[in-house]
């Protein structure tokens, strides 16, 4: 497994990767910082119930390469980290992040940790107690990251329906939103204030409750998101979702959300493509939080949602008029940009 790990991190060009255990708390879990070239690495810590070690490691390895990647294209001086933690019955939380802290202040500067799946500000509190680099709760912080992601796929969601109808006219449109955690409860009452039909699943039923009853939300049946018609398929949940299989079944002409890594491998984008299904790349989507933290962290400031906004609708529509003019998937243009700026500014550090 070692020679395999090494292999990887070499080909997709890691800086490091720490394997991190703590027998008190029974913390079990990863470290990858994927690149600091531009600057310290940003990243949240994920936990969550994973299979076993290798799906946390093969998790952890591609979601800092995509933060590495929201980066760059959110042209921010820094570059991707991210920390999974394997959630089991026995974890003590606030030991176990607590150390984590530990494990964030040893880096000295090279990662900053901010909030994932699985941890909130309850956990980041205990992170906070540790080491400042962290994403602090209240007037201590950023404000609201799951608004800034929010903001960016909203963004977003506009440059590309602009690009294929040339007006947004939300009031005729059909959106399915999959997950209605912190950040797709925000698109969907975002999108229902705008008149749009909105049809929503979640796993838990007292989120599909509320956003029924508040936002006039359509919910649906678990497991049909895909084969329900609608303009605009937003996932907001977890990722690996778009496969050989579900892709077939997909029945939206956009996809367009705040998870990471929707897709389960990179040519399920050609996939995708090739079925006249328009992906907007979702380390451009969602680059709302790391933006807004990552610029807090290092200026004291805020980024206000407008500017982000902003930011991620012009990144957007840049992809989506490069990728049509060559013919090809935004994913593949966007995915290349990025690790072209990547590569300059390694190659850059390594002059220095």
């Amino acid at each position: 497994m070692a020679v395999h790990v090494l292999d990887a991190m070499a080909r997709e060009g890691f800086e490091e990767l720490v394997a991190l255990h703590d027998r008190r708390s029974g913390l079990r879990g990863f470290l990858g910082i994927h690149d600091t070239s531009r600057g310290p690495a940003f990243g949240g810590i994920r936990r969550f119930p994973y299979r076993n070690e290798k799906s946390a490691l093969i998790d952890c390895l591609r979601l800092s390469r995509a933060m590495s990647r929201k980066c760059a294209l959110a042209d921010l001086p820094g570059g991707g980290a991210k920390l999974v933690v394997l959630d089991h019955p026995g974890l003590d939380l606030a030991e176990a992040y607590r150390h984590i802290g530990r494990v964030v202040e040893r880096q000295a500067g090279r990662y900053f940790a901010g909030p994932d799946v699985g941890t909130g500000w309850r956990e980041l509190s205990y992170v906070a107690e540790e080491t400042d680099r962290v994403t602090r709760p209240g007037d201590e912080g950023p404000g609201d990251l799951a608004g800034a992601t929010a903001a960016g796929v909203f963004a977003a969601i506009a440059a590309a329906l602009r690009h294929l109808h040339g007006s947004e006219s939300w009031e005729e449109r059909t959106f399915v939103v999959q997950g209605l955690g912190s950040v797709g409860w925000r698109l969907a009452a975002r999108l229902r204030g705008l008149g749009a039909r909105v049809l929503a699943a979640d796993l838990e039923e007292e989120p599909c409750e509320r956003a029924h009853e508040e936002l006039g939300v359509e919910i649906l049946a678990s497991g049909t998101e895909l084969d329900t018609a609608c303009d605009v398929f937003c996932p907001c949940a977890m990722g690996g979702l778009l496969h050989d299989l579900s892709i077939q079944r997909l029945q939206a002409r956009i996809v367009c959300g705040a998870a990471n890594n929707p897709l389960a491998r990179t040519h399920h984008a050609m996939q995708l493509f090739e079925r006249g299904i328009l992906y907007v790349p979702d380390f451009v989507v969602s680059a709302g939080a790391v933006i807004r933290g990552a610029e807090f962290h290092l200026t004291g400031r805020p980024t206000p949602l407008e500017e982000i906004e902003a930011r991620i609708g012009a990144t957007v529509r840049d992809v989506l008029e490069r990728a049509a003019a060559k013919e090809r998937s935004p994913y593949v243009i966007a995915q290349h940009e990025a690790d072209l700026r990547i590569l300059r500014s390694r190659a850059r550090a390594d002059a220095t």
